[in-house]
């Protein structure tokens, strides 16, 4: 059973390129996150070749990370999980019981993952949702996909969703880009998408500053899509992904790594084994806390109200027949007896019987 898209926040252990091209890191990777509790594990399926020409270079943050700068192509040779590699990456998966993802970046990946790997969802990277002809093969996949948006503007992400409901309905190739402008808003494909699409609020940067997480983009996502939305976090720690359940993430993906101090672009913004599964266990706890929204009395508190709330009570001798009068009673716990709430219907009654004080009112 495929877990995304259900009632239940989906967390994805982001492993990336944490293996640093090395199975056995893979595997190690897997096996942290399914330890820690999360819902998907998922890599990044490239070519070096395929992704980058030789006059590519390196983000400032790659550059910080690796003590230096050198053609992004070298880098990212380096880091790719090969085909041969996805195999056993994905037996590990099935046997933890976790979900296997990954990232394509080319066309000749996306193949790979559908036709080889028989993958349930593609994750669309930010990088990729200007990239028209990928979009378009993602949708003709019929897979679910993941966007995410960082880096990018309402309008990009209004035509990336074009483009992709075109696939999902089947369409042929356009003429031009604007033969696919407003395909999303057509009956038919607002249904595909609200089945196969959610949208991740992203910031592209590593680590990002919290001043430029902005959770509350995904309330305009949702609104402006109407669609699913979630959060793919960049920031130190694990506060944020948290504090975007409570917002109403359906989905949060966070970098994993075995280690903070290892050779590589991501792993100092990513988060280890034992935050994840602290991470794991806040965001349960706050989906648990979220409920339905009704506000009703719980079983649980029922056994609670004798103990919390007041009764009437005689606050002085009352005499049998007296008019009681108001300094008469007051209101003291237990809440066993007349509610407070009946305080001016009580004024100005007839006692029944002798009162002594703390005696509850009847």
């Amino acid at each position: 059973m495929n877990k995304l898209l259900s009632s239940h926040v989906t967390i994805i252990a982001e492993a990336g390129v944490n293996h640093n091209g090395q199975l056995d890191l893979a595997l190690a990777l897997v096996d942290a996150a399914a330890a820690a509790g999360a819902d998907v594990v998922k890599f990044q399926t490239f070519s070096a070749e395929r992704l980058a020409t030789g006059a590519a270079g390196m983000a400032d943050y790659q550059k910080r990370n690796l003590g230096g700068a050198e053609p992004q192509i070298e880098m990212l040779r380096r880091l790719e999980l090969t085909p041969a590699m996805h195999a056993p990456v994905i037996e590990r998966c099935k046997s933890r019981g976790i979900e296997f993802m990954s990232s394509p970046f080319d066309l000749e990946s996306l193949r790979f993952l559908v036709e080889q790997c028989d993958v349930a969802t593609i994750k669309i990277p930010s990088g990729e949702i200007t990239n028209g002809p990928y979009l378009l093969a993602i949708g003709r996949s019929g897979r679910k996909a993941i966007l995410s948006t960082g880096m990018a503007e309402l309008a990009e992400i209004a035509a990336a969703l074009d483009l992709l409901a075109w696939g999902y309905l089947g369409k042929g190739d356009p003429v031009t880009i604007d033969e696919v402008a407003g395909t999303r808003n057509l009956p038919e494909a607002r249904a595909v998408l609200a089945d196969k699409i959610v949208i991740l609020q992203c910031t592209t940067e590593y680590p990002a500053e919290f001043s430029t997480i902005n959770l509350r983009a995904m309330d305009t996502l949702r609104e402006t899509f109407g669609l699913p939305v979630g959060f793919s976090d960049h920031s130190e720690g694990i506060a944020i992904p948290i504090a975007a359940v409570a917002l109403g993430a359906v989905m949060v993906e966070k970098h994993l790594t075995l280690d903070r101090t290892m050779p590589g672009p991501d792993h100092k913004a990513s988060i280890e084994p034992q935050e994840l599964a602290a991470m794991v266990a806040g965001i349960r706890a706050v989906g648990l806390a979220l409920g339905d929204g009704g506000k009703s009395v719980y079983p649980v508190e029922l056994k609670n109200r004798a103990i919390a709330r007041k009764s009437l009570v005689a606050a002085r001798p009352i005499a049998s027949g007296a008019v009681i009068a108001a300094d008469d009673i007051v209101a003291k716990r237990p809440g066993t007896g007349l509610s407070p709430m009946r305080f001016w219907s009580v004024i100005g009654s007839t006692a029944a019987r002798a009162y002594a004080p703390g005696d509850l009112i009847e």
